[in-house]
């Protein structure tokens, strides 16, 4: 079984390839850091 945490920071992996510069590099390390987050706060 996968982790969501792990899904949400390939997400933002993913959002940093996309080439919208300053919208998707933000949010993906917004999104990486959620993920982070996720992994160390809750067990998911």
């Amino acid at each position: 079984m996968v982790r969501v945490s792990t899904i949400v920071i390939l997400a933002g992996i993913g959002l940093l390839l996309i080439p919208i510069p300053p919208v998707a590099t933000i949010l993906g390390i917004l999104v990486i850091l959620l993920g982070i987050v996720l992994r160390l706060v809750t067990d998911l």
